[in-house]
């Protein structure tokens, strides 16, 4: 695992990425986002990385900044790149960048049922902070959301 995790890069990515993001959100995901959604997102404050393995984008991360506070819009591995360390080295490089451009909060939402996010998220200091009652919906009954927060400064004063 050390060696795979060694040749994954992780590079900002952004508008002129659009197709790489909505094809990667495509493979991990069975309600990916398009590129055009990607676009929609791309406003001030948002920013996005991509993992790459070789010349293969294999994860994403978008986030999306106001003042202090930072959510994670979507993380996203593609099938044959996960339980290999780049969610992790994603999600890294993402609260390094948002650490040093005074972020002081970053919230996510995950499923309380995707037990393997959840273990990454509190593995990396995020917190549990609230729920959200049926949040996502699918085949079978609704699923909780949990939001989860990093503190990754002090708030001034």
């Amino acid at each position: 695992m050390a060696d795979a995790l060694r040749l994954v890069e992780v590079d900002p990515a952004g508008p002129a990425d659009l197709e790489a993001l909505a094809s990667l959100h495509a493979r991990a995901f069975e309600k990916p986002w398009r590129a055009q959604d990607f676009a929609a997102l791309f406003t001030p404050g948002a920013r996005a990385w991509l993992a790459f393995q070789g010349a293969s984008a294999v994860g994403l991360v978008f986030v999306r900044s106001v003042v202090d506070e930072a959510e994670v819009l979507t993380l996203a591995v593609a099938p044959s790149a996960r339980r290999r360390g780049v969610a992790q080295r994603l999600l890294k490089k993402a609260i390094a960048a948002l650490a040093g451009h005074g972020v002081i909060d970053l919230w996510l939402e995950v499923a309380e049922t995707n037990l393997a996010a959840l273990a990454l998220y509190q593995g990396l200091g995020f917190q549990p902070a609230g729920r959200r009652s049926g949040y996502y919906s699918g085949e079978g009954p609704p699923v909780d959301a949990v939001i989860l927060r990093l503190l990754l400064n002090s708030a001034p004063g």
